[in-house]
């Protein structure tokens, strides 16, 4: 993977503002993975964590929708209050078979439901609580002017975060993902953009109660 400089520009925005121009170029979908066991969590599920007056992934999922994209949502068969947390949403619902194998199993299994004629694919983890709307449009209109790369999220530093945009030409990499590995192994060898976003959106995860803790307090 080699970064590159990119030409993203910031612009202002608010929650859930409609999609800017070239939206209908391309063919885009947006992946959450969502099978994770929420391991270091100690019993709670960090994706149940109330955000915003609703569980994280169903916030997540509704900020996703909102771009206009069609959005695919992977889940683990066990995790049934998630399942809960998105009824209703227009998403497609994907049952992980190795959830316990990683986020490459979700991903894996998630492109498995793409259709043919998608461009592009946008892998929005689940777990980020500061991810917008704007977060997923400007990343989204950055690949639209510059369809041959892959597009990562950052924050002003040039630190790379979420989420990362693949192009179709890497699909059959998402498709063979080992476990274990996440997305990595699509990245090996390419040239990767990146776009800040705003404020530190593209890196905080949250994954330990002390994490939520913090970030409450902030």
């Amino acid at each position: 993977m080699r970064l590159a400089p990119s030409s993203c520009q910031k612009y202002p925005g608010v929650r859930g503002s409609a999609p800017r121009k070239g939206y209908n170029q391309v063919q885009m979908v947006i992946v959450i993975p969502a099978a994770g066991a929420s391991s270091r969590m100690r019993g709670r599920d960090k994706l149940l964590e109330i955000v915003d007056g609703q569980p994280l992934l169903a916030r997540c999922t509704g900020r996703a929708l909102a771009t206009g994209w069609p959005v695919v949502v992977a889940l683990a068969e066990i995790h049934t209050q998630r399942w809960t947390a998105i009824e209703g949403m227009a998403v497609t619902r994907v049952t992980v078979r190795d959830s316990n194998q990683g986020m490459a199993a979700s991903i894996r299994d998630a492109m498995a439901v793409i259709p043919q004629s998608t461009d592009a694919v946008m892998i929005v983890p689940a777990d980020m609580p500061d991810l917008e709307t704007v977060d997923f449009q400007l990343l989204s209109e950055a690949f639209i002017q510059d369809p041959a790369h892959i597009w990562r999220g950052s924050n002003d530093a040039g630190t790379p975060g979420h989420p990362v945009i693949f192009p179709k030409r890497l699909f059959p990499k998402l498709l063979t993902l080992d476990n274990g590995e996440g997305a990595r192994a699509a990245l090996e060898g390419e040239v990767v953009k990146l776009c800040p976003l705003p404020d530190q959106h593209a890196l905080t995860d949250l994954d330990t109660p002390e994490d939520w803790t913090r970030w409450r307090a902030n």
